[in-house]
């Protein structure tokens, strides 16, 4: 494995890297984490990646993580010198798209990859139905790995790197010869519910308990706050108190309210229609410890093999939670030497070979990789 990082985030610099890296023989693919601020677009960048004959894939996020530090400028690039099996899923907002036919129908190799990858645009509106279809088509043969790309002004654009360019509201899915072991864990704990979501359009909750979704999570959050809950501070006050689907036998899976809109809440990720949902609220430690956990879990399955790099995908909105404590969170994480490469992600796609794939919000994802 190749590994070029530079927090310049200038394009001259990245695409020195990218063309160096994908000159050399043993590279066979390469895997790019980049910051939403360095600017990249279809217009700068298409040329550059249409340019490369190897296998690209990756995305732009509000931040990126090199070994125990985040940086919100620069680029990590990682190239593998094993083949990869790399697929596109476009229109991934559409509620008619059939996915399960679609992966039936491209990846039939999927047996030679013990680990997925995938990186999706986190503001796309079928993410779930995504995830889902390939968990009916592929179970729990695999482990998965992945997060949301995107911005943090919370406007879709183009984020994910192709070999076509820099495109949006799509997924790339990349199948790897590398076998992993993956923990997940989130730390929020229920302060209210369950309530019942009476009516929900993809991403989008219209009615809670039958009353509109606004009225009722304002009404919990007024109160447990202490602070009086209004679109205009919404994303400030809401990134403290996400919503948890209820699971048979499972830790909630946390969603993350980002707006309202007419009343409505819209989420990163989907709630059924018909879900159990609570408010959850968290303090520091708990989250810093559930991401610590989340490391010892993933590393569990290496107990007679050597680890390589681990890899991290965790929510940016624990950063804006957490602040300047992050820095806390990667020590609980990165608890020896080994490279840590991840990025600071709109949603956390993740199993472990065990759990039910899932498409997560506010949770730390490690994948610990071994030769």
């Amino acid at each position: 494995m190749e590994v070029c990082f530079t927090p310049s985030g200038t394009l001259d610099n990245f695409s020195d890297e990218l063309i160096r890296l994908s000159s050399k023989e043993e590279v066979k693919s390469l895997f790019i984490l980049a910051c939403d601020e360095n600017g990249f677009t279809p217009e700068n960048c298409d040329a550059l990646l249409q340019s490369i004959e190897k296998p690209i894939w990756g995305g732009l996020f509000p931040a990126i993580i090199n070994n125990n530090k985040k940086y919100n400028k620069g680029t990590l690039i990682i190239g593998f010198k094993q083949e990869i099996s790399l697929h596109i899923i476009k229109e991934l907002s559409s509620s008619d798209a059939e996915f399960e036919e679609i992966l039936q129908e491209n990846i039939d190799d999927a047996e030679e990859y013990p680990t997925m990858a995938v990186i999706v645009d986190g503001f796309s509106r079928s993410i779930n139905k995504l995830i889902e279809s390939l968990f009916l088509v592929f179970g729990l043969e695999y482990n998965y790995i992945g997060g949301g790309a995107g911005s943090l002004s919370m406007v879709q654009k183009p984020c994910i790197f192709t070999n076509q360019g820099l495109k949006m509201d799509c997924a790339v899915i990349a199948g790897l010869k590398l076998k992993c072991g993956v923990g997940v864990q989130h730390g929020w704990t229920s302060i209210a519910g369950p309530y019942k979501v009476t009516s929900a359009e993809q991403n989008v909750i219209k009615t809670i308990d039958y009353k509109p979704a606004f009225e009722v999570y304002k009404e919990i959050v007024d109160e447990h706050s202490g602070k009086t809950l209004t679109k205009k501070n919404f994303f400030d006050i809401s990134k403290a108190y996400p919503f948890g689907i209820n699971k048979l036998n499972a830790e909630k899976v946390v969603r993350d309210p980002i707006a309202e809109e007419n009343g409505n809440l819209v989420c990163v990720g989907e709630l059924p229609e018909g879900s159990f949902i609570d408010v959850l609220h968290g303090n520091k430690e708990s989250l810093i410890a559930a991401a610590g956990e989340a490391a010892k879990r993933s590393k569990t399955a290496h107990q007679n093999t050597k680890r390589t790099f681990d890899l991290f995908f965790d929510c940016i909105s624990r950063v804006l939670f957490l602040e300047d404590d992050f820095t806390e969170e990667l020590e609980a994480v990165r608890t020896d030497k080994l490279p840590l490469y991840g990025a600071l992600s709109i949603g956390e796609i993740a199993n472990n070979k065990k759990d039910y794939l899932e498409f997560y919000n506010k949770t730390a994802v490690l994948a610990s990789f071994r030769e």
